[in-house]
């Protein structure tokens, strides 16, 4: 049974930051492409940052480009979530998700991973922004 339990959630002021990880159990980590998806009350889940399996192809919505940094270390089976100058926007329930196969390419990886519809999922982590 595959896991991913994230961490590093919480309150911040607006401008602040936050860091989360997700580690991943029971996965061929270094073969999956990992992120983050986000979901806030009332609205729809959305995708926000993905790292493909060889880390050198990253997605950020547009949203977030410039503020959030997404990285992995394959070694310790974790993926990282840097976000800088937080908005109250950003209030959500933040998910890891790992794609569930490894595809020929980076884009590959990346667009069936945003899709969603191909992914192990964490439990999430708040992350509130007043």
């Amino acid at each position: 049974q595959v896991q991913l339990v994230e961490s590093g959630g919480g309150s911040v002021q607006t401008g602040g930051s936050l860091a989360l990880s997700c580690v991943a159990a029971k996965l061929t980590y270094s073969s999956n492409c990992m992120g983050w998806f986000r979901q806030a009350p009332g609205k729809e889940r959305e995708a926000v940052a993905a790292i493909a399996s060889a880390a050198t192809t990253t997605y950020y919505a547009d949203f977030v480009k410039g503020r959030f940094t997404i990285s992995r270390d394959n070694a310790k089976n974790t993926v990282y979530l840097q976000m800088n100058n937080l908005k109250a926007e950003d209030t959500a329930i933040y998910y890891c998700a790992a794609g569930r196969r490894p595809y020929a390419t980076a884009s590959q990886e990346l667009s069936i991973w945003r899709e969603g519809l191909d992914n192990y999922w964490g439990q999430g982590t708040q992350v509130t922004v007043s």
